[in-house]
């Protein structure tokens, strides 16, 4: 709408317009007294996503003015459904006094909230991050730079565009923001709300100079961002449009962290979801590792607990100190103090969100009331923490010290029981101070005082009828019967005169009724001043409050491990200096819990045997023979214990998985030429430093397709990647590679045939596999037995003509119907052209009876 247009409206519509003007692709709520209200369009889209009731009001420029509105109290949950959704809104308050200018009362916009700046506890999932991301694309160099506002933590990182998915799968944001003229549809398939800001905000030169004011910095070179202008210019546009939508300064963010490709294990967007690390392979939260181990306490221990597991840790050094302290927690035999720090733990509030919200000045009542509680019990917290040769625990210890200043500040400030917002009054604590107590003891105490004032003006004056009482319409007055005016001292004024009596005020009446008629009004607006006094006195404890949040989370996630580990049978991983993986005794962590009884293998691969060709039917659980090798590494990279009796190992970089397999019609991308895609990416990522899971692959094309290209990866992981490779196949043809290359070992898991069932024995064993039972498992899915019984037919058929005369061309090819018997008798043709399984009880009786007859 242009400015022209919004002349002809009226003026409270003019104001309205010139707000969303500003805010185009937002809704605007626009306050009302205790309402806030959507017009137009935004009234049209409200009323459909929030079920509300949409009317029509009035008219502007000659339209009826559609209309739809919200109670203001009960914002939070109409907000939450709105992000939910991945929309945005603009918030526009009065600020102005009642009568104060001419037209409609004057008001801005207080807030934006949008699904990746939340920072409202109301809003946010406590055991998630809600995390805003923006991208830039420059000369082949792809910039990230990623914030979390609800805890300040702002990143960035420079990576090759191919690395987009990986990285959006790890960090899952809410919101992103990219160039107008940037095209990217995976992120915009990955990420429910895309923000698209002009090219110029995206300007490297811009971003150092917004950042190095707001960090007090000459540069950037301290945070180690220098040179990073393609990161640089993401992070300066993601900054100010953080900064817009909370209308202030963002002082919770006091740092700025640069990643490095190195600092984790390499895992793309296929391998998060294949290991089922915090989300099932059809979407769900559960059963998962994370769903298995988020034995927290806390709602900041569970969020780092989803941070950890979906980024292992490449630092060896780190992960050996998680360990160690784990290992303090519980203890040389299971006696550690691992229940005493999860009870200590429990009654901790989100200290991390908490202190973003004193740094916004959005903290409520009893959000403060909850971090002292929270800080009152750190001592407890501290008190079973074990004496162990441990830096990281002992960096703990000391972050979790007592802020004794912030504690005795809310001690005084904060009432026992505060109100759920300050504008409800009873907030501050009586006794901090003074001019407010007096201003409650009014309302609270009048009648005393009352009682009190008529019990001495009667002494004083003599009249022992002498009342002093209370009207609504003529305020506080002394009343005296006319047979006692005589008596009414000098400083007496009179306020009314009765039939029999007449009515007085006193000075000190007066004064005493200016603060009791006002006394309310004033009580709120103290309170709310000594409040707002209150959050300034604590922002600066806002960096202390975060360094005690984050020893808060390490460590209950830390204790988390601990318990899963006493709970679950898990053991301290050795990570050692020399190349290979040796599991004794490995357990997929998730399925061993879904099951009555699961069975445990081991796994070696080393410099010398760096690929298990894995063969065995399906159902045999090859699968998750190789997804659990996997869950053993990335947990010995958390710092987590892990499934198994004893585990040793060696240097790893990345962990690369091409289970299963799916189309992707959105992008035109068939079933195996997604296979193929995530082959690719494989091989030419994976070094030999890498742990490789390969299942069934080339299966999507044709039989001596698929077998050649499954023979030529093999190959190609052997020969020029050398990764660590669990490599299964149904090709047998495959284990020829166990005599070509040494460091090719073929295993099978075992089966048996029991009578007409097959028994899966889930144990791996050495040597290929003698046959897939593929017919069996297809029985066992209900597949009618007419069709088992022809494929067993076919299946001797086809292996007969192997024998033969050797593999055929095309396996496809038409196959000949097996040649009948040479018969003797009319009976024994008979039966041989009989099909029993196509016939009727009836059709067979007869059959019988005609048969008999032949042989007489």
């Amino acid at each position: 709408m242009q400015i022209a247009d919004i002349e002809k409206h009226t003026p409270m519509m003019q104001q309205y317009l010139r707000i969303k003007l500003q805010h185009p692709d937002t809704l605007l709520f626009y306050r009302m007294g205790d309402f806030y209200e959507l017009f137009f369009e935004d009234a049209e889209k409200a009323a459909r996503i929030l079920d509300i009731t949409l009317t029509t009001r009035g008219a502007s420029a000659g339209n009826p003015i559609k209309m739809a509105g919200i109670p203001f109290h009960a914002l939070e949950p109409y907000l939450a459904k709105i992000v939910k959704l991945g929309e945005s809104v603009v918030i526009a308050e009065q600020v102005g006094e009642p009568g104060a200018t001419k037209g409609p009362m004057e008001r801005a916009v207080a807030r934006i909230v949008t699904p990746g700046t939340l920072t409202d506890a109301a809003l946010l999932d406590d055991r998630a991050d809600a995390s805003l991301i923006a991208v830039q694309l420059n000369r082949g160099v792809l910039g990230l730079a990623w914030l979390n506002l609800a805890n300040g933590d702002f990143r960035l990182v420079e990576t090759d565009p191919e690395n987009l998915i990986s990285h959006l799968e790890r960090l899952r944001p809410a919101e992103a923001l990219i160039p107008e003229s940037l095209k990217l549809p995976a992120l915009e398939a990955r990420v429910p709300a895309i923000r698209r800001l002009a090219d110029w905000q995206f300007d490297p030169k811009t971003a150092q100079e917004l950042l190095t004011t707001h960090f007090g910095t000459h540069d950037l070179a301290g945070f180690g961002a220098e040179g990073l202008n393609v990161a640089l210019a993401a992070s300066g546009a993601l900054f100010d449009y953080a900064r817009s939508t909370q209308r202030q300064t963002l002082a919770h963010i006091t740092g700025l962290k640069v990643e490095s490709e190195g600092d984790y294990l390499r895992m793309d967007a296929q391998t998060r979801r294949n290991l089922e690390i915090s989300e099932t392979l059809r979407g769900e939260p559960a059963p998962t590792l994370l769903s298995l181990l988020d034995l927290t306490e806390t709602s900041m221990g569970s969020r780092w607990l989803r941070h950890a597991l979906h980024h292992p840790l490449a630092s060896r050094g780190a992960c050996r100190e998680r360990h160690a302290v784990v290992g303090a927690l519980l203890g040389d035999a299971g006696d550690g103090p691992l229940s005493a720090v999860a009870a200590a733990l429990r009654p901790i509030a989100d200290i991390e969100r908490i202190a973003t919200r004193i740094a916004l000045t959005s903290v409520r009542p009893r959000e403060l009331a909850a971090l002292r509680e929270s800080l009152a019990a750190l001592d407890a917290v501290r008190a079973p923490l074990p004496q162990a040769d441990s830096n990281l625990l002992a960096h703990i210890h000391a972050d979790l010290a007592t802020p004794v200043d912030t504690l005795l500040l809310l001690q005084a400030a904060v009432a026992e029981e505060p109100a759920t917002q300050v504008r409800d009054g009873g907030v501050i604590n009586r006794g901090y101070d003074a001019e407010l107590d007096e201003l409650r003891d009014i309302q609270n105490n009048c009648g005393e005082f009352l009682v009190a004032l008529e019990a001495r003006e009667r002494e004083r004056s003599g009249i022992s009828t002498l009342k002093v009482e209370f009207n609504r319409v003529h305020g506080f007055y002394i009343e005296v019967t006319h047979a006692n005016t005589d008596k009414v001292p000098d400083d007496y004024r009179r306020r009314q005169t009765m039939k029999n009596a007449e009515r007085y005020i006193t000075p000190e009446l007066k004064a005493f009724e200016d603060k009791a008629l006002s006394a309310q009004d004033r009580s709120l607006a103290r309170e709310k001043m000594l409040y707002e006094e209150l959050v300034a006195k604590l922002a600066p404890q806002v960096p202390r409050l975060q360094q005690i949040a984050h020893a808060v989370a390490l460590l209950d996630g830390l204790n988390a491990f601990a318990q899963a580990a006493a709970r679950f049978d898990y053991r301290a991983p050795e990570l050692v200096d020399e190349p290979g993986i040796e599991i004794t005794n490995g357990r997929h962590p998730v399925v061993e819990r879904q099951v009555d009884a699961f069975i445990s293998n081991d796994t070696r691969l080393a410099p010398t045997r760096r690929m298990l060709l894995v063969t065995g039917p399906n159902m045999g659980g090859k699968s998750t023979y190789m997804r659990q090798v996997a869950l053993i590494v990335l947990l010995a990279h958390c710092g987590s214990f892990v499934p198994a009796s004893a585990c040793r190992i060696g240097p790893v970089d990345a962990i690369y998985t091409r289970i299963g397999a799916s189309d992707d019609l959105a992008s035109g991308r068939s079933t195996f030429m997604v296979e193929m895609t995530e082959a690719a990416a494989i091989l030419n990522g994976a070094t030999d430093k890498s742990l490789v899971l390969m299942d069934e692959i080339g299966r999507g094309t044709s039989t001596f397709d698929g077998m050649a290209l499954a023979y030529s990866i093999a190959r190609h992981l052997l020969d020029k990647n050398q990764s660590y490779a669990l490599f299964s196949t149904h090709y047998f043809e495959l284990t020829r590679l166990g005599q070509e290359y040494p460091e090719c070992a073929n295993v099978h898991l075992g089966a048996v045939e029991h009578g007409h069932s097959i028994v899966f024995l889930h144990a791996v064993q050495d040597g290929p596999a003698s046959q897939s039972y593929g017919i069996e498992v297809a029985a066992l899915a209900g597949i009618p037995p007419t069709v088992v019984r022809d494929a067993k037919r076919r299946l001797r058929a086809l292996e007969n003509r192997e024998v033969a005369s050797g593999p055929q061309d095309d396996l496809f090819a038409s196959l000949p119907e097996p040649e009948p018997a040479q018969v003797s008798h009319p009976a024994l043709s008979q039966l041989a052209d009989t099909d029993p399984d196509n016939m009727s009880p009836r059709e067979a009786m007869e059959a019988l009876y005609a048969l008999k007859k032949l042989l007489g």
